[in-house]
């Protein structure tokens, strides 16, 4: 009887966040992905017409094209924003004069809304009204095609990406710096170990869960990118600089076309699950290695 009380009770206290979840997770993603065989326009009914909306996503240039953009924003992100913010985590970690007020300062982009954040960097990126371009025009440079362009758009969007994110990452690697024991940093030194062989050999391993979450959150925050991008470029010129959401966007709510739209998300979330599967298990296997 013990054990059928204690059950119940394990049964009532996760019953609420289990009807959350399934209200607001599973039942939108479900209805997302049966709409996806469907030709729903949003209005009057809707017909199954099986992958249909999946296989024309392959002759989808614009598709494709959303696709390498994301990639692109996720590979310099990854590059940039995970040792930049794990350094700054490091700095603001020594007994420096004003550092809880420099970690307020890093932290603060992580709190401005993306819109936002997107109009800011308007002023700054725009090729005709930026202010980077107007810096560059005495040296004989430009105007360079920073935002709107054919090329360097998906570039100008991961910085712009890792300026919001990087203080939110920093907290999170800082968080972890106080759960690595002074002990042990201590036993390193006494046996002589350098500044640099006690960051390598000690403090990132036992920091590798740390590096996980960031490396997840920052992957699923990737795949998630939509406001910057609509107040940067609007995913123009010719959809061009479209992210996979900013895409979704327009082929459901431009367009009206919500089956291919849903089918999109559905690819997003599965690619987004995927990649951040696939991190989490390479992590595992160096971690026992």
């Amino acid at each position: 009887m013990v054990w059928v009380s204690s059950r119940w009770k394990i049964a009532l206290m996760l019953a609420p966040a289990l009807a959350l979840f399934t209200a607001f997770f599973v039942y939108p993603v479900g209805y997302a992905i049966a709409y996806s065989f469907t030709n729903s326009a949003g209005f009057g009914g809707a017909k199954f017409v099986g992958i249909d909306n999946y296989t024309a996503l392959l002759d989808d240039p614009f598709f494709w094209q959303s696709l390498r953009n994301t990639v692109v924003i996720l590979v310099v992100s990854l590059v940039i924003l995970i040792p930049s913010s794990f350094a700054l985590a490091l700095l603001l970690r020594r007994r420096i004069a004003f550092a809880g007020g420099l970690r307020a300062l890093v932290f603060g982009p992580a709190i401005i809304a993306p819109i936002l954040v997107g109009l800011m960097w308007v002023f700054i990126l725009d090729p005709k009204i930026g202010l980077l371009n107007r810096l560059l025009e005495p040296l004989g440079v430009g105007p360079i095609q920073w935002i709107g362009g054919n090329s360097l758009t998906p570039y100008s969007v991961s910085l712009v990406f890792v300026w919001s994110s990087i203080g939110f990452a920093m907290t999170i690697f800082y968080a972890g710096l106080q759960l690595v024991p002074n002990d042990v940093i201590e036993a390193a030194k006494l046996d002589g170990a350098t500044s640099w062989q006690q960051l390598r050999h000690v403090t990132i391993p036992m920091m590798r869960e740390t590096f996980a979450i960031v490396t997840v959150l920052l992957i699923t925050n990737v795949f998630k990118i939509f406001e910057l991008v609509y107040m940067l470029t609007g995913g123009g010129p010719v959809h061009r600089s479209e992210t996979l959401v900013s895409y979704m966007y327009f082929v459901t709510f431009t367009n009206q076309r919500y089956g291919s739209g849903m089918a999109i998300a559905v690819v997003i979330f599965v690619l987004g699950a995927l990649t951040s599967l696939a991190y989490l298990a390479a992590a595992r296997r160096r971690s026992l290695a």
